[in-house]
Order: C-alpha cells, then sequence, then structure tokens
C-alpha cells in the first residue's frame, strides 16, 4: 500500500496495489484507516479473487509486507483457511524490505513528478496514480519478480545488512 498527496496539499489518497509476473493487479483505492478489519476486507474481497484469476492451480505467492494489520490474529486465521488457494510468503518482523512492489510505487512516483501540471485535487490525483500503474511496462514488473532470488541471496550474504537493493 502507498499513500500519494496532491501538489496543493489537504488529503492523500492511499492505494493498495498487487501484481505478478503475468500482469499488474487491480489498484485498491483505501478510504477508511488500515486496520485488521479494512485489511481482512480488501484481503478476502479483492485479492483473493485476483489470486484466484490468476493461479487457479493454487501455486501463486501472496508477499506481504509486514504491515502491521496483515500480522492481525483475524487476518492470519483468514489466511490459514485458505491456505490451498495459495502461499502466503512469511516473512520475519524487523527483516529488510525485499518486497519488490516498492519500485513499481517508485515508478508511480516519478510519473506523476512529470505531469504538468501537476494534480491539484484527490480526483486527479487518484486519476494519475492509475494511470502512471497501467502504464508501467511488463518487462519493469517481471524484470522485478526475476530479481528475487538474487535480492535474498543479497540479504543472505550481508547476513541481513544493507544490500543495492
Amino acid at each position: 500500500m502507498h499513500e500519494y498527496k496532491p501538489s496543493a496539499g489537504g488529503g492523500s489518497v492511499m492505494i493498495w496495489g498487487m501484481f505478478s509476473w503475468h500482469d499488474l493487479g487491480p489498484l485498491i483505492h483505501v478510504e477508511q484507516c488500515l486496520n485488521s478489519t479494512t485489511c481482512l476486507s480488501i484481503v478476502a474481497d479483492q485479492v483473493h479473487p485476483t489470486m484466484l484469476m490468476a493461479y487457479p492451480n493454487g501455486d501463486g505467492f501472496f508477499q506481504q509486507d509486514n504491515a502491521p494489520c496483515l500480522g492481525a490474529r483475524i487476518v492470519q486465521e483468514w489466511f490459514q483457511e485458505h491456505e490451498g488457494d495459495f502461499t502466503l510468503l512469511r516473512w520475519p518482523p524487523q527483516s529488510p524490505d525485499l518486497n519488490p512492489i516498492e519500485h513499481l510505487w517508485d515508478e508511480v512516483k516519478r510519473a506523476i513528478r512529470q505531469l504538468v501540471p501537476q494534480p491539484s485535487n484527490l480526483t486527479e490525483l487518484d486519476s494519475a496514480v492509475h494511470q502512471a500503474w497501467c502504464q508501467i511496462p511488463r518487462i519493469t514488473f517481471q524484470h522485478l519478480v526475476e530479481s528475487m532470488p538474487r535480492r535474498i541471496a543479497a540479504v543472505l550474504k550481508a547476513k541481513g545488512g544493507p544490500t543495492k537493493y
């Protein structure tokens, strides 16, 4: 999830995104505070159907980002109930942030910074985020997925310390 603010100030847009090697997933506009109930709703109502459609054989992986809401008991219980639908990659607390979606959020931010004029309200900003997301080239997210073994190897070699990733 990522938060964006318009150039004129006055609020922000919170977006939940997902992607795989095959495609970019939908962007989900988060309108309320992200707590365990909201998180469970997003995972059950948005992420789960997308995973079932993209990976009907249950061979997909959900890489979380250690957001506190994902660790909530009700969310973890939901993941356990649906463990045959996809694999939840578990990340230890305070682990290095290896989630490649951060690179996609950077792509979106760069695209928005280049807009003239800048989005000046939340509606324009939301539209700009969605447009920037849809314009991310397939090769970009495919390279990110393919980089995961190298990312993990680099973290292990650095014993959890800083890496180029």
